[in-house]
């Protein structure tokens, strides 16, 4: 028998397996929460630069992390993984201090979308890194100087089609008022979905959300405050969900609010 026949049949059968398991990657299944969570510690630390003697520095204090959810399902596992023991930003900071960092007080903003965007670096998630640094205010608290807010109902039925505030803080629910089970006055709110006013109504908590303004970047964040039936942002085609006792997500104009079922539309202008 010819024996280079053979090592060329050897070597042809040898390629195409090899072929066999490289298609057999690009089919891989989804990667799982905790996978998830092991890729973004490897890509965060892969963000640590060289300061020269042997020392690095992690050069940013603000990390936006975008992950795909499809599902209520998928976003609930992601969420209980995040949390976990020993919660996401924890574990970057851990991952950051042992390799040989001093990291700052690092916010990590998490966003839950339902497809991925075509310049991400990987198929579940993406990352934004950013350096952000505080004012110089000799000592002196900044004063909130919030700039004009409008909100206009797109879904239900609120005391008034529009509002138009510039305040720190606007508190959003239905009903003006919130009691508690005793009929206590424990707050109002500023943005009230009329009470009794249909079923889109009625998934708007009493306590629903509110929006703050941050005077050290100037921009204003939406925060959950316990709701029964969710808050979100649509922008841009991309839902991003917002989790009670979080940072909350930064509004843009144009953002529109999701409510339970109710929706607003936030604007931004001038005063």
């Amino acid at each position: 028998m010819d024996v280079v026949g053979r090592v060329r049949r050897l070597e042809s059968t040898i390629a195409a397996k090899l072929d066999d398991v490289a298609k057999g990657f690009g089919r891989s299944r989804p990667r799982e929460p905790l996978e998830i969570v092991l890729a973004i510690l490897e890509a965060v630390e892969q963000r640590i630069e060289p300061t020269g003697r042997g020392a690095r520095v992690f050069p940013f204090n603000r990390i936006e992390l975008s992950v795909v959810a499809p599902s209520r399902e998928a976003r609930g596992r992601l969420e209980a993984v995040f949390a976990a023991d020993m919660p996401l930003r924890t574990k970057i900071l851990n991952r950051v201090k042992s390799a040989g960092c001093s990291p700052a007080d690092v916010v990590v903003e998490i966003q839950y979308v339902d497809r991925a965007e075509p310049n991400w670096s990987a198929p579940e998630f993406d990352l934004q890194f950013a350096r952000v640094a505080e004012p110089e205010v000799d000592g002196q608290e900044l004063e909130p100087q919030p700039g004009q807010i409008d909100i206009r109902v797109l879904c239900g039925v609120m005391e008034r089609w529009a509002y138009s505030f510039a305040i720190p803080r606007i508190d959003v629910g239905r009903g003006a008022e919130v009691r508690d089970h005793r009929n206590r006055l424990i707050g109002t709110n500023h943005v009230v979905f009329t009470e009794g006013a249909g079923e889109v109504n009625q998934t708007v908590s009493r306590k629903h959300a509110h929006i703050a303004y941050e005077p050290l970047t100037g921009h204003f964040r939406l925060h959950d405050d316990g709701s029964e039936h969710g808050t979100e942002i649509v922008r841009g085609g991309r839902t991003i969900a917002v989790h009670r006792g979080t940072r909350g997500v930064r509004l843009q104009s144009d953002d529109e609010v999701v409510l339970g079922e109710a929706r607003v539309r936030i604007r931004f202008s001038k005063a």
